[in-house]
C-alpha cells in the first residue's frame, strides 16, 4: 500500500508560511510593501513570487512559493537516484532571501521544500528538505548565539542528533569550494529527510519553517538603526559578491530550477540588487572587516557559547 502523503496539507502550510513571513517582514521594515507576481510553468505548475524593493530596512526581499510537476527530472536530481528516471514528480516549497540595506544587518536565506516522485505508485519516493542560514558582514557573537540556539531548540524535540547533523550539513553545503571559505555562519540544512515517517518528518519540517522569523527578526531589530558609512557599505557590496558566486556556481536549487525550465526571474530573485567585485582584495589586519573572516567565517559551536 502506498505511503500516506498529505500533499494538500503541505501546500496549505507553505502558502500560509509565505503569508506570515511577508506580513512580519513588512511590519519590521516599516515602509516597504511586497508586490506579488503569479506565474505558470509550461511543463506543469507555477507559483507566486513576492518582492519588496527599496524598503526602509530591506534593500531587497524576495519570498517565493512554487509548486511544479513534470515527468522527466533533470540530471541534478537523478545523478544519485537513477530509479527516478522517467517517474512523474512534484516539488513544492517556499524560498526567501533578504538583503538588508544596513551592513550591520546580516543577509539571510531560508528554504523549505517537499519532493515526491511516483506519488500514486506502490512505492512513492518522497522527502523533505531545507533549512536557514545567516550571512553577516560584520559579526556579533550574541547574534550568532541567538541564531543557532533558535535553530537547535526548533529541531531537538525530534531527536538530539538532528541539530548537530543539520548544522554540519549547513556548514558543508554553504561553502565556496573555489574560495575555500564558508558563505556565512551557517544554521540548518537538511535534504532527503524522511527518517521519521511522513507525519513526524512533516512536523520537523514545519518546526524549521516556523523558527525562521524568531531566529532572524530579533537580530534585525538590534542592528537596523546602527550608524554606518561608505566604508561599511563598500564592504557589504564586496561580500555580496560571494553570495552571487555561491548561488550561481554551487547552489543545487538554482541548478534544479534552471534545468527543469523554471521561471528565471523567480529562481534568480535571490541575487542582491547591488554588488561589487574587487580584484584580489584583502581586509587590513585587525580591522572589523578582517574579523569577519578570522572569527566568524569559521564553523563554531555557537549554540553552546555563554
Amino acid at each position: 500500500m502506498p505511503t500516506a502523503i498529505n500533499l494538500p496539507s503541505v501546500k496549505a502550510y507553505l502558502l500560509d508560511l509565505q503569508d506570515r513571513i511577508c506580513r512580519e517582514l513588512e511590519i519590521e521594515d516599516g515602509g516597504g510593501k511586497f508586490t506579488e507576481d503569479n506565474w505558470t510553468r509550461a511543463e506543469g505548475g507555477g507559483g507566486r513570487s513576492r518582492i519588496l524593493a527599496e524598503g526602509v530596512v530591506f534593500e531587497k526581499a524576495g519570498v517565493s512559493f512554487s509548486h511544479v510537476h513534470g515527468t522527466t527530472l533533470p540530471p541534478s536530481a537523478t545523478a544519485h537516484r537513477p530509479e527516478l528516471v522517467g517517474k512523474p514528480w512534484q516539488a513544492l516549497g517556499v524560498s526567501l532571501v533578504l538583503h538588508p540595506l544596513n551592513p550591520y544587518v546580516p543577509t539571510s536565506h531560508m528554504n523549505v521544500r517537499f519532493f515526491v516522485a511516483d506519488r500514486d505508485g506502490a512505492n512513492p519516493v518522497w522527502w523533505f528538505g531545507g533549512g536557514f542560514d545567516l550571512t553577516p558582514y560584520y559579526g556579533f557573537e550574541e547574534d550568532c548565539v541567538h541564531w543557532h540556539r533558535v535553530a537547535r531548540d526548533a529541531v531537538t524535540p525530534f531527536g538530539d542528533d538532528l541539530y548537530p547533523a543539520w548544522k554540519k550539513g549547513c556548514d558543508d553545503y554553504f561553502y565556496l569550494k573555489h574560495r575555500a571559505e564558508p558563505r556565512g555562519i551557517g544554521g540548518l540544512f537538511f535534504d532527503d529527510f524522511n527518517a521519521l515517517g511522513f507525519e513526524r518528518s512533516y512536523a520537523a519540517f514545519r518546526a524549521v519553517g516556523d523558527a525562521y522569523l524568531p531566529a532572524y527578526l530579533p537580530i534585525v531589530a538590534r542592528r537596523k538603526a546602527a550608524p554606518y558609512g561608505d566604508r561599511e557599505r563598500d564592504f557589504q557590496l564586496y561580500r555580496r559578491g560571494r553570495y552571487v558566486e555561491f548561488n550561481l556556481v554551487w547552489d543545487r536549487g538554482t541548478h534544479f530550477g534552471l534545468q527543469t525550465g523554471g521561471r528565471t526571474e523567480s529562481i534568480l530573485m535571490s541575487l542582491p540588487p547591488l554588488v561589487t567585485f574587487k580584484y584580489n582584495y584583502t581586509p587590513g589586519p585587525g580591522t572589523p572587516e578582517a574579523r569577519l573572516h578570522d572569527i566568524f567565517l569559521k564553523p563554531q559551536n555557537w549554540a553552546d557559547l555563554s
